[in-house]
């Protein structure tokens, strides 16, 4: 696939997940900017937990990247294992009695494997706007008094950690060699495309 291909496509993605960003960021009109437990920052956090992994994995077979999108399941599905055995294994409670089962935060697990994968993978620039939707959805749920700041970093640190173990650089094909011969002569030849 031409790299000019690529860049327009993982360019679409970040633009549409900013366009999501700024519809899903709910400016408050009081003295505040951020009302506590506000519930329309925790859907928006909901909304990312499903919309930043579909998006990436959507982009996956939009590029015909069959190995990034196996990369990406076997990473995702490591994520999932970990953080749900973490929770059952520690159960450690909610803040404000709001349940068990906070370590780690599986929301933020999610979405920064799928941001470190899109980071990992086709490079920092295109995994910006899904970073900023991890944080966000970290925010959320910090916000919604579902986790604290250590259940939203381990999250981050299993989801991350996820990735780094599956996923590899995307190559493109650029290389090339080639070989021709005659009766007399054997030409050996070698071409990379920048």
């Amino acid at each position: 696939m031409p790299q000019n291909t690529l860049n327009n496509k993982l360019s679409l993605f970040r633009k549409f997940i900013l366009i999501f960003l700024l519809f899903a960021f709910p400016f408050v009109g009081s003295s505040q900017l951020v009302k506590h437990n506000d519930k329309n920052i925790e859907n928006a956090g909901d909304f990312f937990l499903f919309a930043v992994p579909a998006t990436t994995l959507a982009t996956t077979f939009i590029l015909k990247d069959k190995e990034g999108s196996w990369q990406f399941t076997k990473a995702f599905l490591t994520n999932q294992a970990v953080t749900f055995g973490l929770k059952i294994a520690l159960n450690k409670p909610r803040p404000y009695g709001n349940g068990d089962n906070a370590f780690p935060s599986g929301h933020t697990s999610t979405v920064f494997q799928s941001a470190s994968f899109i980071h990992k993978r086709y490079g920092f620039k295109y995994s910006i706007p899904a970073y900023l939707a991890a944080g966000f959805t970290g925010f959320s749920r910090i916000n919604a008094d579902k986790h604290d700041g250590y259940d939203i970093l381990a999250g981050a640190v299993v989801g991350i950690g996820s990735t780094l173990i599956f996923t590899t650089p995307y190559q493109q094909e650029h290389m090339q060699l080639t070989f021709k011969s005659s009766s007399d002569h054997y030409l050996l030849g070698f071409r990379y495309q920048f």
